[in-house]
């Protein structure tokens, strides 16, 4: 059983939940933007935590299944149709031989993602399927996917009549997005003007903005006296301030080491919020206590059902 693209759309890739212990060397965890929308993916479809899916971002594409199969579309609502009629996110899909799932553009969020029952089989590297794109390595050859690219699906799936009646609630992504953030390991670096800046201003999503970092535009936060660093270790969220004081989000794709300070880190729940954020959209930072942030993980874990 195969998936063949018929047109790629603006940047498709094999993801999974990232690629872990190779930080110490240089090599970044990478996986999906939208690790929410990952998850239920493939809870839709009943496969494994894990498996590898599709992402698309701002643009989906045309695809053509070679045999019956189930799948499942979250995210970023990009319109999709089954042999040219609309058909719903966020449940099941029965899918047979030649036919076609079409994406158009994303209307709101910027990233949509299909998982398909089975998973997507490409070969693991390093422990995970996910693409990356800077090392051309994982996924599909390590590149984004291209027109005419066969892709394997796992005969292991479940089918259709055992998922029909699974579903996730529609996100919706507004334009501007408020996310939490806890107090980041530089804080001190910058002044109370700067961090008066950081949490009081609208920034807007550049359109350099990339899987690697959400680049702001707005106002700079002023430092005492710049913002380089020792380079130490990046987690997801880190939200570091450069020379010229427009914060950066680091997300999936980020470096291991970072040598700009970091002034906060966004909240783990709150990343996907980025992750679904198109150039343009406005966002704004919320400081709130660990232990608040901890409470909201625990309540968060309580109400999961995948």
């Amino acid at each position: 059983m195969a998936m063949k693209v018929i047109t790629p759309g603006a940047l498709t890739t094999v993801q999974d939940g990232g690629r872990y212990g190779y930080q110490s060397t240089g090599i970044g965890v990478g996986g999906c933007m939208d690790m929410d929308s990952y998850r239920k993916a493939n809870y839709l479809v009943g496969n494994e935590k894990g498996e590898a899916v599709l992402e698309f971002t701002l643009i989906g594409g045309m695809l053509e299944l070679t045999e019956e199969t189930v799948l499942a579309l979250t995210g970023a609502d990009m319109a999709p149709k089954q042999n040219g009629e609309p058909v719903p996110m966020n449940v099941p899909l029965a899918f047979q031989a030649g036919d076609v799932l079409e994406l158009g553009m994303a209307g709101t969020g910027c990233r949509c993602y299909l998982a398909v029952a089975g998973g997507i089989e490409v070969p693991l590297y390093l422990g995970s399927r996910s693409t990356n794109l800077k090392c051309k390595f994982g996924g599909y050859q390590g590149r984004a996917l291209q027109r005419g690219d066969v892709l394997e699906v796992g005969k292991s799936g479940k089918p259709y009549e055992q998922l029909k009646d699974r579903e996730c609630f529609t996100e919706e992504y507004p334009n501007t997005v408020v996310v939490r953030v806890i107090e980041g390991p530089q804080e001190e670096y910058f002044t109370k003007k700067g961090k008066k800046t950081f949490y009081k201003s609208v920034y807007t999503v550049s359109d350099k903005s990339d899987r690697m970092g959400c680049r702001l535009d707005g106002p700079a936060v002023e430092s005492f006296d710049g913002t380089d660093i020792i380079s130490d270790g990046i987690a997801p969220g880190s939200v570091q301030v450069p020379a010229d004081g427009k914060p950066i989000v680091l997300l999936a794709d980020r470096q291991t080491t970072g040598g700009y300070a970091k002034i906060a880190s966004v909240c783990s729940f709150d990343i996907p919020k980025l992750a679904q954020c198109k150039p343009g959209n406005k966002v704004r930072f919320q400081k709130i206590t660990l232990e608040k942030a901890q409470r909201i993980m625990r309540e968060a874990k309580k109400d999961e059902l995948f």
